[in-house]
């Protein structure tokens, strides 16, 4: 029997399979992941770890019933109790769900968490879009003033500025607040009434389920009725326009380039007032590489105090599919430092000792363990890219001198074995 990867997910390898999966290989993964860490560390946001599946109901209060995560995508099962769980969809519910749980708004600090791995969505997998896909976020909670959202958006922007992105585009806009929704599905509603039998099928389900999210249709002829619809920024409360004009004003300060769109509310229902997308150019339809926005009412709503809260999540896969869209040079991958080929069982069992102590001092050092010959030795240190090699063999072992040789300029010396180190101390740690 053949075993093959499910339809709709992929592997990471240490290397490409093919030149168009360069994306997928671990050394790219790891440098995103490195300068995601570092950036949210410098911007005072701390890790916090979810488990892959929480209960169903979790997602569905705190998602939102009328989301497309809720009603197409999740990937839900029975366990063996009967009970109904969930393969995370998003991050934000389990974020605040752990916050609430565990009492968090009692620990003393910022409430300022990022979040690193799997999510999972069941639906036809498309360019760009995978049954198991990879994302980084960051929640901020407990403080309401528009700097949190700037906070927020500068580093998200950071993070791609960092890995060198550059055809980006903040999209920016306001849901209100509670006072101001409610004034604005009065008027949506009147306006969309006449062309009700024109709207999709998804649409005509949310509206009324959750009106507002007949604004985030993909459909076309939804797009082009709503081309004429009112806008929600005509019916801001006086607090909401407030805030959203604040925003604004701070971006601009901050230099971080934006444009309105009224047409923004993103995909989840618990969004409030400042919403967000980066948008990335010439990614075709599936063009956004991040977004998020503030959901002031979610901890309340999972159980806990009633606190302000503005996050974001990225896509990983989309990221690095951007970056190699534009021709972003990533870092060398890793290569060991030093090369040990031996010939001989003795030879063999002195060059393993000394790698493993190498190593022990933090040298990358690999070894031949195939007994083979000198050449098959020679050809592995190539295709790992070792910057020296030793061959060792009875006349080394002899004299107690080894010949260390660099790959790339084909030079070598004489040393002593007891100079190894100082060698590689003075050599390498200096390329």
């Amino acid at each position: 029997m053949e075993y093959t990867i499910p339809k709709g997910v992929f592997d990471i390898l240490p290397y490409e399979h093919k030149e168009e999966d360069q994306w997928r290989t671990s050394d790219r993964w790891h440098y995103v992941e490195e300068v995601m860490r570092h950036t949210a560390d410098e911007y005072g946001f701390k890790e916090i770890r979810t488990p892959l599946f929480e209960r169903t109901e979790l997602f569905v209060r705190g998602v939102g019933e009328s989301s497309d995560i809720v009603s197409k995508e999740m990937y839900t099962f029975l366990d063996k109790a009967e009970r109904s769980m969930t393969l995370r969809p998003e991050g934000t519910a389990s974020v605040m769900r752990a916050f609430v749980e565990k009492h968090l708004h009692h620990a003393p600090g910022l409430s300022k968490f990022y979040y690193m791995g799997p999510m999972f969505r069941y639906e036809r997998p498309q360019a760009g879009r995978y049954r198991q896909h990879h994302q980084f976020g960051a929640e901020a909670i407990g403080i309401g003033k528009p700097e949190q959202d700037v906070e927020v958006i500068d580093l998200l922007c950071e993070l791609y500025r960092r890995l060198g992105l550059k055809k980006l585009v903040v999209h920016l806009n306001s849901v209100g607040d509670e006072a101001s929704r409610a004034s604005y599905r009065e008027v949506l509603s009147q306006f969309l009434k006449p062309h009700f039998d024109k709207l999709s099928e998804d649409s005509k389900i949310r509206f009324n389920k959750n009106i507002l999210r007949i604004l985030d249709s993909k459909d076309p002829s939804d797009k082009k009725i709503l081309e004429a619809a009112p806008s929600l920024m005509e019916h801001l409360s006086e607090e909401a326009r407030a805030h959203f004009e604040k925003v604004q004003q701070l971006l601009k300060k901050m230099g971080i380039a934006f444009v309105i769109d009224p047409k923004l509310v993103r995909g989840l229902d618990y969004y409030n007032k400042t919403v967000f997308e980066v948008i990335s150019e010439g990614l075709g339809a599936q063009n956004t590489v991040g977004g998020g926005g503030r959901y002031d009412g979610l901890i309340s709503m999972l159980g806990g105090p009633s606190l302000p809260s503005v996050g974001f999540a990225m896509g990983i896969e989309r990221l690095l599919q951007t970056m190699e869209h534009e021709k972003i040079t990533f870092p060398a991958s890793s290569h060991p430092d030093l090369f040990f080929i031996a010939i001989g069982d003795t030879a063999l069992e002195i060059c393993f000792q000394n790698a493993l102590k190498l190593r022990h001092l933090g040298w990358k050092v690999e070894i031949d363990l195939s007994g083979k010959k000198i050449q098959h030795g020679l050809q592995l240190a190539n295709a790992l890219h070792a910057t020296y090699c030793v061959i060792v063999g009875e006349e080394e072992l002899a004299k107690k001198q080894i010949e260390i040789k660099h790959m790339h300029t084909h030079t070598s010396q004489q040393i002593a074995w007891d100079d190894l180190e100082i060698f590689l101390q003075k050599h390498v740690k200096n390329l």
